[in-house]
């Protein structure tokens, strides 16, 4: 347990930024999952700025890391391409 005024504010931080973090993460692997189940090639298109938004976001924030972000909006712009 934290015995110093400075580590117990940075634990409550933490776990502030974790459920942030752990949210938006959790919402972007949806829209994903979302994304690479589709069928229909204009929704396909019409959903894919979204999406890449979403993962530019966690990559900005460092949350994933930017080549992740990077290979992934890569496949899925793929994907989306040979529909």
């Amino acid at each position: 347990m934290a015995h110093h005024k400075s580590a117990q504010k940075r634990i409550r931080q933490d776990a502030v930024k974790r459920t942030h973090n752990r949210y938006y993460k959790k919402s972007a692997r949806t829209a994903i999952a979302k994304l690479r189940e589709m069928e229909d090639p204009k929704e396909a298109k019409a959903f894919l700025p979204k999406v890449v938004s979403m993962i530019d976001k966690l990559a900005k924030r460092n949350t994933w890391h930017k080549n992740k972000a990077a290979n992934l909006k890569s496949s899925l712009m793929s994907q989306v391409a040979k529909m």
